[in-house]
């Protein structure tokens, strides 16, 4: 996040995992593509002492580095982007992929990767960037980072289904492991 504090990432995890995994944790209805009314969310969030209101709600959304959330065209709904364990609809967009893309893991998950490919675990897809950079921030989150690059477009040439999220973010299924490397770059 650009101007983050304490509060900023209590939210942000927060809404993470009720708009992505739980939102019955939160006493929060979603509708088929993920959007939650943020009166509702901001209610929640008091709830649970979080220091909420909807302009505040607005800068976790804006101020978010990663831009995992967006606001409705009137602010009156919020939803994740991708990442849910949950089924939506959140109107990704098919797309086709550049060349490359990238993936940001740990070393102890590699063997396990390298032989079945890159799979969504419990979430829709998997999520893939198109830097290193991001990815390495990705993979980071759980220790050292290790950079896989996907042949995007050739999986797209074989038949991968590719989409993009809102902020960036490409989606597939499944990136089987002859189209996965070991990034070496810097």
């Amino acid at each position: 996040m650009a101007k983050t504090d304490a509060a900023h990432v209590r939210i942000s995890k927060t809404l993470a995992r009720w708009l992505r995994h739980a939102p019955e944790t939160a006493g929060l209805q979603l509708d088929g593509e993920g959007w939650a009314d943020v009166g509702s969310v901001v209610a929640a969030l008091c709830s649970r002492g979080l220091p909420a209101r909807a302009a505040l709600l607005r800068d976790v959304v804006e101020l978010s580095d990663k831009r995992r959330f967006e606001l409705s065209a009137d602010g009156a709904c919020i939803r994740a982007r991708q990442g849910h364990t949950i089924k939506v609809e959140a109107g990704w967009v098919e797309a086709s992929p550049p060349l490359l893309l990238y993936h940001g893991t740990i070393v102890r998950f590699l063997v396990a990767i390298m032989r079945e490919g890159l799979r969504p675990q419990s979430r829709h897809h998997v999520h893939l960037s198109t830097d290193v950079s991001t990815a390495r921030q990705v993979g980071s989150r759980r220790g050292t980072p290790v950079i896989l690059e996907v042949a995007a477009r050739e999986l797209a040439e074989a038949g991968g289904r590719f989409f993009l999220s809102t902020n960036g973010v490409w989606l597939v299924s499944h990136v089987p492991p002859e189209h996965l490397k070991l990034y070496v770059g810097k």
